[in-house]
């Protein structure tokens, strides 16, 4: 144990044990009278310590080597209270309608526990925004979990092969490096991609050869050059490491979009600055919008010189929607220069993060579903929506949360929460103050060490077969044979006491070049079609 961990509270009981047990020593050494209840006392105290000892070295839970002995509290509660087994740290649920389907999930998947659940679902079915997908009277066979992929940048000199699920990005700095480490394992092991986030490819990113999509975002971290802007030489020698299978270029973060940040001076370590290639002793400047381009036009060129600097690997951009016109100009640079991305991921405003100021976090950006739809739509409409494929992300934690992704459009899923709950994380919504309880976030050493990265590593991968395979159990029940497959019209959602609505009538819905042929029918398009142009991000007059 460090030094500094004699002062922590967190250790108290261990070092507090073996402070009494001294003294229980000299008291039963100076009053041999009362010797045999010192030596009980001392007793006690040997097993308090002994079970401190064995929490801070076993692997299974990390809040156990983060709090040793104090910890058990609430394990002990659960035998207490029967219905506690619905609040409890690492394994099961805490009172979040949210966290009783999703994270309960995904920690029994990740531990390979039975994900089965007696007495019926938990929802009223009978209120409002109840969602349910069909089945079939004939269902398909299960398709393998090995054709649980798509195929991004088929054109390009180095098409990827993606599964259907994947990390989504969550830079190392926002994640402790043994989290990072086990993710990137976990990656390995399962077959599918580890995407970086913005803050560059560390060590801990390669240490295990996992997939990465680099994440490049307006601070150019990794290709960034003196004067902060990008630097094509950087980017090249970077971007080509076989490890990287694409490019994904950030517009916005669903969390906070339209809106960049800084990570002070003060924090910018030595490790973090030859990672992001910042100078230290400098505020590291994520701005809220790009140098390298400023028009729709400007932005695939962009992507065109990211694919050809790396060899030819498939290049996309991520964004939060926002301004319609405006994802409507990009498609007309599309069409006008016959520039496309290879993938564009769309990224929901429900997304999270520990650096979002509560107005962004609440009320800006459209959520994932919506901009999903509208993103899909606007590609038909323009004829383009099969030279590129799309990613969703934003709160997918489950095979049905991706299969709903899918009907609206994804080819697939990223998710952030699910793996961070297959690491351990328990939402203790300390993410930015450094004391994350379980060492996902936390960049003290002393309390990161309580994840274990073969462990942890092995719940990431086992989350990701899991989910996968329910996804595959899901789809066959609907009577399809694949994930492609499924549409709107499979999807029903309770619009009010009386009416149901499928996704179909929910979502408009474009024909293939509706909207080059006849753009005032495309209701909820028409009007920002007009109003959208390649030469500028601005609504046309």
């Amino acid at each position: 144990m460090h030094l500094k961990s004699i002062f922590d509270l967190r250790f108290l009981p261990i070092t507090g044990g073996v402070v009494l047990l001294a003294l229980f020593g000299l008291l039963a050494w100076a009053w041999p009278e009362g010797r045999w209840v010192f030596v009980g006392l001392g007793g006690l105290c040997c097993i308090v310590v002994a079970i401190g000892l064995r929490d801070l070295t076993q692997t299974r839970h990390a809040i156990l080597r983060n709090y040793p002995v104090t910890a058990h509290l609430r394990f002990l509660l659960e035998h207490i209270r029967p219905e506690m087994r619905q609040y409890f740290f690492e394994g099961e649920k805490d009172g979040t309608p949210f966290a009783r389907d999703k994270r309960a999930l995904v920690y029994q998947r990740a531990k390979q526990a039975l994900d089965k659940r007696p007495f019926g679902t938990q929802y009223n079915v009978y209120e409002e925004q109840y969602e349910w997908l069909h089945h079939s009277i004939m269902p398909k066979p299960t398709a393998p979990l090995d054709q649980m992929r798509v195929l991004i940048g088929r054109d390009t000199k180095q098409p990827y092969s993606a599964s259907l699920l994947n990390i989504s990005a969550m830079s190392f700095g926002a994640l402790s490096a043994n989290a990072v480490l086990a993710l990137n394992k976990g990656a390995k092991l399962g077959g599918f991609f580890h995407d970086t986030g913005e803050g560059g490819v560390s060590s801990y990113h390669r240490a295990f050869g996992g997939d990465l999509v680099w994440e490049i975002g307006s601070g150019y971290f990794g290709a960034r050059g003196k004067d902060g802007r990008f630097d094509a030489a950087l980017f090249t020698a970077a971007s080509q490491d076989p490890q990287i299978k694409m490019l994904e270029l950030k517009l916005s973060q669903g969390a906070k979009p339209g809106h960049g940040g800084v990570l002070p001076a003060a924090k910018v370590t030595a490790e973090i600055a030859s990672i992001r290639g910042v100078p230290m002793g400098e505020d590291c400047v994520s701005p809220a919008s790009h140098s390298a381009f400023s028009t729709p036009t400007g932005l695939l060129e962009f992507i065109a010189k990211m694919r050809d600097l790396s060899g030819g690997k498939p290049a996309g951009f991520k964004l939060c929607i926002g301004h319609r016109w405006e994802f409507l100009a990009i498609c007309k640079a599309m069409l006008a220069t016959g520039i496309t991305p290879d993938f564009i991921v769309i990224d929901g405003k429900e997304g999270g993060t520990g650096a979002a100021p509560l107005e962004f976090m609440d009320h800006v950006g459209m959520p994932l579903r919506d901009g999903l739809s509208f993103a899909h739509n606007a590609l038909v409409g323009t004829g383009l929506r099969d030279r590129i494929r799309l990613g969703a992300s934003g709160k997918i934690t489950s095979a049905f949360d991706l299969a709903r992704v899918m009907a609206l459009g994804a080819d697939w899923g990223n998710s952030a929460r699910g793996f961070m709950f297959a690491l351990g994380c328990i939402q203790a919504q300390a993410c930015h103050t450094g004391q994350c309880p379980t060492g996902v976030t936390a960049q003290d050493p002393m309390r990161e060490r309580a994840l274990v990265v073969p462990d942890k590593a092995d719940r990431v991968a086992n989350f990701h077969k899991n989910t996968l395979h329910a996804l595959a159990e899901l789809v066959a029940a609907a009577g399809l044979s694949h994930p492609a497959e499924l549409q709107p019209q499979h999807f029903l959602r309770r619009a009010s006491s009386d009416r149901v609505v499928s996704f179909a009538e929910q979502y408009a819905m474009l024909a293939p070049r509706q909207l080059l042929d006849d753009p005032a029918s495309a209701s909820g398009f028409g009007e920002h079609w007009a109003q959208a142009s390649a030469d500028h991000f601005g609504r046309s007059a």
